[in-house]
């Protein structure tokens, strides 16, 4: 994928959501993988020409592990002129050392979406802009189809009232083959993610039910987006945001 197939995508996504307006203030929440990258490297660049003006933070939210190193991503940052903010807290020792959690990637996405908040308000953001990319929200479907009974996914643009922030997710269009490619074709260094339970979760297991399926349904992830687009999911109708 080249770097303007990526605008594209992305620029798509905030009009037809309405994900930004003039003087938002953008918090971008980066794990250092393929997805936050594109997201970092896509709004910076749209920042430059968008009619609404609009302004970038870049946040990381570190969960403690010794072996996490995001020097690679404050290289970039510093070259595209973002400003970089690294939390450190504890979540990894205490959901694998303390609480032991034998399904840990509930809690953790919970402390990781509370820390980034925490930040996004301190630094004066009024949004959140996070990495989920179309494959996510297809995988996420099916997640809460098949382990809660509930037919949901996760909403292009979504309000945290408590917070009085927005989270917006400008990769909803990219998928994720695409996202690999352009980081691989750009030779861009991600941070493996530390993560003891990385490779083995719920969403792993869905992912690769969907790539089996996929070779019986042809285009099936694409289907079922479009469904979603469709649907009477909270966020996804375009009317509501007109």
């Amino acid at each position: 994928m080249k770097h303007q197939k990526l605008l594209s995508y992305v620029r798509r996504a905030v009009e037809d959501y309405k994900m930004i307006n003039e003087g938002d203030k953008i918090a971008i929440g980066i794990s250092g993988g393929k997805d936050s990258i594109c997201t970092l490297l896509a709004l910076a660049d749209l920042r430059r020409f968008y009619p609404k003006k609009f302004e970038i933070e870049a946040v990381t939210v570190s969960l403690g592990f010794k072996n996490a190193d995001y020097s690679a991503i404050n290289e970039l940052c510093s070259k595209i002129g973002v400003n970089y903010t690294v939390v450190e807290t504890d979540i990894g020792q205490i959901i694998f050392e303390e609480r032991k959690e034998k399904n840990p990637c509930s809690l953790c996405a919970k402390m990781r979406k509370g820390a980034l908040n925490d930040t996004a308000e301190s630094l004066g953001c009024n949004k959140i802009a996070l990495g989920h990319n179309k494959d996510d929200i297809v995988e996420t479907f099916f997640m809460s189809l098949f382990f809660e009974g509930r037919i949901n996914t996760f909403a292009p643009v979504s309000y945290l009232d408590r917070k009085k922030l927005y989270s917006i997710r400008p990769l909803m269009y990219v998928p994720e083959n695409e996202a690999r490619s352009y980081i691989k074709k750009n030779s861009i260094e991600i941070v493996k993610s530390p993560c003891p339970a990385d490779g083995a979760t719920k969403r792993q297991e869905i992912k690769e039910l969907i790539s089996s399926l996929k070779k019986t349904y042809d285009n099936l992830d694409g289907k079922v987006f479009s469904a979603i687009q469709n649907s009477y999911i909270k966020g996804w109708s375009k009317e509501e945001y007109k």
